[in-house]
């Protein structure tokens, strides 16, 4: 499910589970796995032609209590390799990245968005899915107040311009482009002065893992009274029968 593509010292993890990337916990474990188990200097997470990933398998979380807890702790566990990665990662974002594929890309150092009519979002909101404040913390910390305020509530799903705009991803380029682009500056961060840009991201990167290190809000918390409701099941439902 996952394509490990080596470009000189620069490993891409390629997500490869058709056929949107859906994020199961097979995909989570193995993500966190080869994310830990790289010796590369810089790495970079991509996705398909069109899609970086759809979020978190809608079956999985309606499935059961036990199967939403399962993958949200799975989930947790890749969100917290990525805040504490020692190195940098950058996220080739090839497409739509709704939900869980927007919060992958949030937690990497630099975000390189595909141009077009692609979205990305933490949308979770339109499908009956209580974000967290974790969540709403880290889209806080990229956009400011006022627009994380504006967007979470409401699920919102931006054009890659509009991304761009708004502090979300760092550049657009064409979709072609999105993986050159990434190895390119994957190689800058590798070239510049190793300790003082060691010091310096974990500078810049340090009020994002305090975060996580110390969340305002547990998972026990945020799943309280099911985080998974009828609602949710009854949104998920038409994503999975759309007609």
């Amino acid at each position: 499910m996952i394509e490990i593509i080596d470009h000189g010292p620069v490993r891409e993890l390629r997500l490869a589970r058709a056929p949107v990337n859906a994020l199961n916990c097979a995909l989570l474990k193995e993500l966190d796995a080869v994310i830990a188990a790289a010796e590369a200097p810089a790495l970079i997470l991509s996705g398909a032609a069109g899609i970086f990933s759809a979020g978190l398998d809608v079956r999985e979380v309606t499935a059961s209590k036990e199967s939403a807890r399962a993958l949200v702790m799975a989930f947790g566990r890749l969100q917290l390799r990525l805040v504490h990665s020692p190195v940098p990662i950058i996220a080739a974002i090839t497409g739509h990245s709704p939900a869980g594929g927007a919060v992958i890309a949030v937690l990497c150092d630099y975000r390189i968005m595909a141009s077009g009519d692609f979205r990305i979002g933490l949308n979770e909101v339109q499908v009956g899915l209580y974000p967290g404040e974790t969540i709403y913390r880290v889209l806080e910390r990229l956009v400011g107040t006022g627009r994380a305020a504006a967007l979470l509530p409401r699920g919102a799903m931006l054009r890659s311009d509009e991304a761009l705009a708004a502090g979300l991803v760092d550049e657009c380029v064409e979709p072609a482009a999105v993986v050159p682009r990434a190895l390119a500056l994957a190689n800058e961060f590798i070239a510049l002065p190793p300790k003082t840009y060691q010091r310096t991201r974990d500078l810049v990167r340090r009020d994002l893992r305090k975060i996580f290190d110390q969340p305002s809000e547990s998972v026990e918390a945020m799943m309280k009274d099911g985080w998974v409701t009828e609602e949710t099941r009854a949104r998920m439902a038409r994503l999975l029968n759309p007609r």
